[in-house]
């Protein structure tokens, strides 16, 4: 029997490309020289597809791969893969959630005491043979301060649990209450923001939410509090939250997404009061292999007639 064909649209880790070549042929949109021509060749016998959290597969090219039958993405988001245009042709779309809850939770986490406890500036601090001229500002204890999360999903609930071990005030919105969520429920953003120390975005990302994050709510989190992103940067309005932190009308930021990576606003990067990652939430070897395994492991179930394990729901 023939292998089923995949096109590989965004880059994977080489020891999952390794692994699904035993059973399927892979051809590599991610590093074609001409990808218009590739999908012109391959194209028609393309049944499987293996998008990313930030890149996936368009309307314009699932239109282009009539016998499309799954698409992989190797992400909990999937905001980067046109879902409507996959469902509407009966295409499966499958993520990675849960497998990377754990370690994105931590850097949330992380990003909190970093920010809260001035640790990239303290380093900065030492590194640059400032500590024998005095001793460097006071910082703010985390312990005990106000975490308000939007987004109350796998995420932002893993993040509340550790939260609470330091004794956190936790109150979150979400477009629904979560029944099993012993954390006060605020409809509000606005009013969520003006009563938070902490507002960590852990929502997702897609049309709904861009922009969410405006001015309005970061003037509404004021100048003693703090913005942490672990979700995806196109839910922050990047200009609003530059001017924002230049003007300090904000305490600070832990970013690990921003709107266009791999490339993230110049004038964060001489701000002490912000810390940011390159987009390394899950960026584990444990957890990037666990998705890999998943990623594979849903394409073997499509094409041996098996259901998937985590399919993106429909509608």
């Amino acid at each position: 029997m023939d292998k089923p064909e995949l096109l590989v649209v965004a880059r994977q880790p080489d020891y999952l490309l390794d692994d699904l070549a035993k059973d399927f042929v892979l051809h590599r949109l991610d590093v074609a020289a001409d990808p218009d021509r590739l999908v012109e060749e391959v194209g028609p016998r393309i049944r499987g597809a293996l998008a990313g959290g930030m890149k996936g597969p368009d309307a314009a090219l699932i239109a282009r791969l009539p016998k499309l039958e799954i698409i992989s993405s190797n992400s909990v988001g999937y905001d980067a893969t046109d879902v409507p245009a996959a469902h509407a042709r009966n295409v499966i779309v499958t993520h990675t959630p849960d497998v990377l809850t754990d370690d994105v939770a931590d850097l949330a986490m992380t990003l909190m005491l970093m920010i809260g406890r001035r640790i990239g500036e303290a380093e900065r601090f030492i590194r640059e043979g400032r500590w024998p001229q005095g001793p460097m500002p006071l910082a703010v204890k985390v312990s005990g301060k106000r975490l308000g999360i939007v987004g109350m999903g796998r995420i932002g609930t893993a993040v509340a649990r550790r939260a609470t071990g330091f004794g956190m005030d936790i109150a979150y919105t979400d477009i629904v209450v979560k029944g099993n969520a012993p954390y006060a429920f605020v409809p509000s953003l606005h009013d969520l923001a003006r009563q938070s120390d902490f507002l960590l975005v852990s929502c997702v990302g897609g049309p709904t939410t861009r922009g969410l994050i405006d001015a309005a709510v970061l003037d509404a989190l004021g100048p003693k509090s703090f913005l942490v992103n672990i979700a995806r940067g196109t839910i922050v309005n990047e200009p609003d939250l530059v001017k924002a932190l230049k003007e300090k009308r904000i305490a600070g930021a832990g970013l690990d997404v921003f709107f266009d990576e791999p490339h993230a606003p110049p004038e964060l990067f001489e701000m002490d009061n912000v810390v940011i990652t390159p987009h390394v939430a899950s960026a584990t070897n444990e957890t990037r292999r666990a998705m890999a395994d998943l990623v594979a492991a849903n394409l073997r179930a499509h094409f041996s007639g098996r259901p998937v394990l985590t399919p993106v729901p429909k509608g």
